[in-house]
């Protein structure tokens, strides 16, 4: 009896017709599910993106942190006394992705080499030549914004690559809210415990709420259409990976035209 499986090989020519190139820096996203039956599962997409970059690219995923306490914080983002010891401390190390992002963040945090930025809602996995770049001295507050590593992913021409994942799911357009000079933006403090030397230190963090869209009269999916409308304008590629529909975008445009999305109806 013979069996289908997707490789490593097939999924790198793959990227390779999606327009990923050696020594790329691009920041991936997807649902595994779609993918389709893979031959040693979500590490063969990791190697193929890898394969598809070479030694002198990088890939990057967004892994935030499974903390999972939001629900005991008080209306000023505080963490209760009784519940304090209970909350495990955020350790870029060793802290789990948040499930909600699939298991391919997961992967990438733990595969050998990969290295995580330290701000816990915000925090990154990078694997390759400019791994270290990419995740050292992320802001601990609003870290989607100035000096983050997905400032960096612009800075540096990177890509984003949508997998199979829904399109409101391009996180990258968080940046594009902190830079958009629109008035109303909504604020979110929440207490933090960091893991440093064996202590647990509680910080207040700051951000730009993410949970829900930045300003009101914002649908709650509405970064799907900003990329929609951004590929109806000729912009990206869309292709294949595996059996997922995939889709290619080039980090800079597709903030910049965020940002003018944005500006433009709320400015």
């Amino acid at each position: 009896m013979s069996t289908q499986f997707i490789t490593r090989a097939r999924l790198r020519d793959d990227l390779h017709a999606m327009g990923l190139r050696a020594g790329d820096l691009v920041m991936v996203h997807a649902a595994m599910s779609k993918v389709g039956r893979l031959l040693h599962g979500p590490d063969a997409l990791v190697g193929a993106l890898r394969d598809a970059v070479g030694p002198d690219g990088t890939v990057m995923a967004y892994v935030d942190w499974d903390g999972a306490y939001d629900e005991l914080v008080d209306a000023e983002g505080r963490v209760p006394p009784a519940w304090r010891d209970h909350v495990p401390p955020f350790d870029p190390a060793t802290s789990r992705a948040i499930r909600e992002n699939g298991v391919l963040a997961e992967f990438v945090r733990t595969t050998p080499g990969a290295l995580r930025s330290g701000n816990p809602g915000a925090s990154v996995a990078a694997i390759g030549a400019r791994a270290a770049w990419l995740t050292a001295d992320h802001p601990l507050d609003y870290g989607y914004g100035e000096g983050s590593p997905f400032a960096k992913l612009v800075e540096a021409g990177g890509k984003v690559l949508m997998v199979g994942a829904p399109l409101d799911t391009l996180t990258l357009l968080h940046h594009a809210e902190h830079l958009a000079r629109i008035p109303g933006k909504r604020v979110r403090r929440i207490e933090v415990p960091f893991a440093v030397e064996g202590e647990v230190h509680w910080r207040m963090v700051e951000e730009f709420d993410t949970s829900d869209p930045v300003v009101g009269g914002l649908a709650e999916d509405y970064f799907a259409r900003i990329v929609r409308n951004f590929l109806d304008g000729g912009q990206g590629a869309v292709g294949a990976v595996g059996a997922a529909e995939a889709v290619l975008v080039d980090a800079a445009s597709i903030c910049a035209f965020g940002v003018e999305w944005l500006q433009s109806r709320f400015a």
